[in-house]
């Protein structure tokens, strides 16, 4: 153990809000640990009902003033822990009205001036200064892919060939996503919602508007300082596969460019029925391939814009984890990045879907909106789909509740070929990789079931978190790729969603911290907080920059050795309020992943 006095876990299990059985505990290595599940917790396939509703859907940001809609669960070998979820904190506006010590000094050349045009495949991009950061070029709205309208609405998507100039002023649209009624008043009053959880909701929400011609990216660059060529950080954002966008103000990549010579680069993918159609006459997955367009956009451009195009890591969070991390599996023999990052969600995480499965939801909207349903030809069920207004889809995707099974409403799905069904035994790029998640995930999700206890939260921390993350990461390290683990306890003022019970670090809170756009509108920042983000945004760098060693010598903070479950390997930031490497043993929090049908090892 790097340091001592150890606490007990930042979240406790307290009063329930329903009877339900209590959990015995120990202390490991100075950390209480939960030693065993009790015997009601059994392993079934059976999901454990949540009823639907309201809850911050922070991650999946959107419009601060409606609530988006999403299904998220989780089916294993050994447990089912299905929930469902209409997001987002976003509604509460109705109601509750930093520097890299690895940073080289190679001028890329004198003649770079912030905001020039730059020439790319996609045409001539003008930038600008970076608002509040101008020595930072920010390129915006950048066309990847053809509007994939029309005829291209359902198909795989088709590389951009226009030729007029790009203003790269403004964010590109939103892709269509559905929105739900607001939070109610009782439950901000029941989880003692802050009224600064408001600020966050705007932090992670996207305000601008949707169309189907959403496939764009962005840029943010400082090639006037530093290497000549920077490693590249991708984002790509997460949702649940049916909302979110790159365009949401915590997302913008200006602090991480400013501070820690790299290009960071953010797009948009295709979301719900648009980009995970489930119909059987075109190809599947359409989300996905929208992200392997514009990697390959980054390929052949991101070197005029000082980038590196043999250090690129990409790296996302929650659904955008687990689609950085299928990408590493799908293109393993040209992944073009050479790194991996997912947070919060893993290839043996996030469930996928069957064709049968897909196609049988597929029907079901294409019959409400008259299209007909699977006895009708599928050809012209297809095309009658193709022809509605985007905002009849939208609408049908809003009000159609998944009673074929209980898994996303929308999710990649099983063809073999991009999306595979046997991740325990398939290998990945190869590459490094980084890997962790939050500690009280389930802080995020609480208010969308207020009756379920602490033992179903402590159940679903496991299933859909540790547990897929611990056997990811052992999973790299047993096929040889240098790998790294981490996990994030940072609880501070202006990051809190709720207070009875205190939401800790939970599903998304990382985001703002990592991305140094924690807002400061209600609460600042705290001296420890912006030190933790800078810590991570130093570390995020050190791996792009050598995803084989850069953590290794990330000695300005304390070396960061590989993960070994058995070393002290994994590690804790914010951990006790520290603000530096806290390294614990890699297999801390994984002793119950047995007992839930995970196995680790």
């Amino acid at each position: 153990m790097v340091h001592c006095g150890i606490s007990k876990l930042r979240w406790q299990i307290k009063t329930e809000s329903r009877p339900g059985p209590k959990l015995r505990a120990r202390t490991h290595h100075g950390v209480l640990v939960q030693s065993r599940l009790p015997a009601s917790f059994k392993a079934s396939r059976s999901p454990v009902p949540v009823p639907p509703s309201p809850v911050p859907d922070l991650s999946f940001g959107s419009t601060p003033t409606r609530l988006l809609r999403f299904l998220v669960s989780r089916q294993y070998s050994g447990l089912n822990i299905a929930m469902r979820a209409q997001s987002s904190l976003h509604g509460l506006l109705r109601v509750v009205v930093a520097t890299s010590c690895l940073v080289a000094a190679n001028p890329i050349s004198p003649r770079w001036t912030v905001g020039q045009s730059v020439t790319t495949t996609s045409g001539s991009v003008g930038g600008h200064a970076a608002p509040g950061a101008d020595q930072v070029s920010e390129y915006l709205g950048i066309p990847y892919a053809q509007p994939p309208v029309g005829a291209l609405r359902f198909q795989p998507p088709v590389k951009y060939n226009g030729s007029s100039p790009i203003s790269g002023s403004a964010f590109g649209f939103q892709c269509m996503q559905q929105s739900t009624p607001p939070t109610s008043k009782e439950v901000i009053k029941q989880f003692g919602i802050p009224a600064s959880a408001a600020a966050v909701t705007r932090a992670l929400g996207d305000t601008g508007s949707q169309s189907e011609d959403c496939l764009t990216l962005n840029v943010w660059a400082k090639p006037q300082t530093g290497d000549a060529k920077k490693a590249v950080l991708v984002w790509v954002h997460g949702g649940a596969f049916v909302i979110g966008s790159a365009r949401a103000p915590a997302y913008t990549g200006k602090v991480l460019a400013d501070a820690n010579d790299v290009v960071v680069v953010s797009m948009n993918y295709r979301l719900n029925i648009f980009g995970f159609p489930g119909n059987p006459v075109s190809a599947p997955n359409l989300g996905f391939l929208d992200i392997r367009m514009a990697m390959e956009w980054v390929r052949d451009n991101v070197a005029k814009f000082g980038g590196d195009v043999n250090r690129i890591t990409m790296f996302g969070q929650s659904a955008g984890g687990s689609l950085v991390d299928y990408y590493s599996y799908a293109y393993a023999s040209d992944p073009i990045a050479n790194g991996f990052i997912p947070m919060s969600g893993v290839a043996h995480g996030f469930g996928v879907y069957t064709n049968a499965t897909v196609n049988e939801r597929w029907f079901r909207m294409s019959s409400k909106l008259g299209c007909g349903d699977k006895s009708t030809d599928h050809e012209a069920v297809y095309d009658c789909m193709s022809k509605k207004n985007a905002t009849e889809l939208i609408a049908i995707v809003a009000n159609t509740t998944d009673s074929v099974s209980s898994g996303l409403s929308f999710a990649p799905v099983v063809d073999d070929r991009l999306i595979f069904g046997d991740y325990g035994i398939r290998d990945s790029a190869k590459a490094g990789y980084l890997i962790g998640n939050t500690d009280n995930e389930a802080g995020y999700f609480k208010i969308v079931a207020p009756d379920a206890n602490e033992t179903y939260w402590l159940g679903f921390n496991l299933v859909a978190y540790t547990c897929p993350a611990a056997r990811r990461a052992a999973r790299a390290v047993s096929a040889g790729h240098p790998t790294w683990r981490y996990r994030y306890f940072g609880d501070f003022p202006n990051m809190a969603i709720t207070t009875t019970p205190p939401s800790g670090a939970w599903h998304t809170s990382e985001l703002p911290v990592l991305f140094g756009t924690v807002p400061q509108d209600a609460i600042n920042s705290t001296a420890q907080q912006m030190a933790v983000g800078k810590y991570m945004r130093g570390a995020w760098a050190a791996f792009a920059k050598d995803t084989t060693s850069g953590l290794l010598n990330y000695d300005c903070h304390g070396t960061w050795p590989r993960y070994q479950a058995d070393g002290d390997t994994l590690n804790r930031f914010s951990f006790q309020n520290q603000t530096g490497a806290n390294l614990a043993p890699g297999n801390t929090y994984d002793e119950l992943c047995e007992q839930v049908g995970i196995p680790v090892a």
